[in-house]
């Protein structure tokens, strides 16, 4: 089980980058990894990076911080999973520096990225979605790892939101809103909708109108210590006592002009059972009652009805799966082959950007009078020239034929290429648990044992890592 955390670095990128590669954080430097630049030079990169893009927002980089519970992961396992996570969210795009800190009683990784990316030079946009996404990702890290994954909503029956509000201590609030809407509901005036609160045992004060009445309303359950505020800024606009008010004089305006409209037949509802998983009626409520046991029964024939109807029969269900598997795993194949190739083309497009920028200051300073002098004014041009060219000769890349816009276009096409192979492999995906839910529902009605290579081409499907 992992959390995540994000915020913008604006300040000193060297200071946060020194920081989170710390040696005596991270066993002297072994678990420290990066991506478009080294940890020496990320300061200088991400500048250059910077300096392509014309958003004007004041954020130079981003640190995110993925923690792991105490003894659930190794050091080099959470290492590794860093990388991953920096690597399925930048997609190839941004230069990021990875590091994994063991010095605090759970093993957590630091990724501090930049904030502009080497390719359309656009900048990270950090947002609700986005960190949805991040949390996302590190969860399916975590899955594909045999790692713990908590999802808001799976104990005691609560939504993320409302886990979200009992972690901020803001859950009674919720239950407050709640309780007033039904007595605005229930109360015919705004006295009898006080006393209904009241009644759900709350304590109201400064609900008078008046010029020596409060200008709030407040109100307190009897397990809390203070008053909350009927205002927009605590509450909600709606629960200012004037709009209390309003909202019952509405409701009553409304019940005096409502007509009864003439009675219309309804369409009957039609249910696609072939979608719903067949109902196991071993338990003992079953037994107890013949009723509940009769209607299971003809439910679960519409289920196989709707299953068996749709397919065929049961061979030709079975060889859909096989097909269907045999598809997502080629596709899934193509797709890390791919994304291996864009991180690759990414870093090669990214130093041919640097080295043909700054490839002009060279050859000033290779013309120099005074070298030292010029050195000192520019310092940054030569070392990340310097450090373009050294990086384009590691890749195998001929620097005096290079094409920066023909980079480009390659990066574009294979970009492309990813998200149609990514679209592939996620509706085959979906298909395929589609039709494992038929098989499994008509191998359960028949009372049918499934043939072993079925079962291993099922399980091969379902083992796939979802991207």
């Amino acid at each position: 089980m992992a959390y995540t955390k994000i915020h913008a670095v604006t300040a000193t990128v060297s200071k946060a980058v020194d920081y989170i590669c710390n040696p005596d954080k991270t066993d002297e430097g072994i678990l420290i990894s990066s991506y478009g630049c080294s940890p020496e030079t990320a300061a200088y990169d991400f500048k250059f990076a910077l300096s392509k893009t014309s958003q004007s927002d004041p954020n130079k980089a981003y640190h995110l911080i993925q923690s792991f519970l105490p003894g659930e992961v190794t050091y080099k396992e959470a290492h590794q999973i860093g990388v991953e996570l920096a690597d399925r969210l930048l997609e190839g795009k941004y230069s990021y520096v990875v590091s994994t800190h063991i010095d605090k009683g759970h093993v957590h990784n630091h990724v501090i990225f930049c904030a502009a990316d080497n390719v359309n030079h656009q900048k990270y946009h950090d947002c609700k979605k986005t960190y949805y996404n991040i949390r996302s990702l590190s969860d399916d890290l975590c899955r594909e790892h045999e790692l713990s994954v908590i999802t808001p909503g799976e104990k005691r029956g609560k939504t993320y939101k409302e886990w979200q509000a009992g972690k901020n201590g803001s859950a009674w609030k919720e239950q407050l809103k709640s309780d007033i809407d039904e007595a605005i509901k229930t109360a015919a005036t705004y006295e009898d909708c006080m006393e209904l609160i009241r009644a759900k045992g709350y304590e109201i004060k400064g609900e008078d109108f008046g010029e020596k009445a409060h200008k709030f309303i407040s109100f307190r359950p009897l397990d809390r210590e203070r008053f909350v505020r009927g205002s927009a800024k605590s509450l909600g606009a709606e629960y200012t006592k004037e709009q209390i008010k309003e909202r019952i004089t509405e409701k009553a305006l409304t019940k005096d002009k409502k007509r009864v409209p003439f009675p219309t037949r309804k369409k009957p509802i039609v249910r696609d059972y072939s979608k719903k998983n067949l109902i196991d009626t071993t338990g003992d409520k079953f037994a107890e009652s013949p009723g509940l046991k009769h209607w299971a029964d003809i439910q679960n024939l519409k289920i196989a009805a709707a299953a068996y109807s749709q397919t065929g029969s049961i061979s030709e269900l079975e060889g859909q799966i096989a097909a269907k598997s045999a598809l997502a795993k080629t596709a899934r194949t193509s797709l890390v082959e791919t994304e291996r190739q864009l991180k690759d083309l990414g870093q090669v497009l990214k130093y041919a950007e640097q080295y043909k920028t700054n490839r002009i200051y060279h050859i000033r300073y290779q013309k120099s009078k005074d070298k030292d002098r010029y050195l000192r004014q520019h310092e940054t041009e030569l070392l990340l020239h310097d450090g373009a060219e050294n990086m384009l000769k590691r890749f195998g890349i001929d620097i005096r034929n290079l094409d920066v816009e023909k980079l480009r276009s390659d990066y574009n096409a294979l970009y492309s290429k990813k998200q149609t192979l990514q679209n592939t492999y996620k509706t085959t995906e979906k298909e395929i648990t589609g039709l494992n839910r038929k098989l499994d529902n008509l191998n359960q009605y028949l009372d049918r044992t499934p043939a072993p290579q079925a079962t291993s081409d099922r399980k091969h499907g379902k083992s796939q890592n979802t991207l």
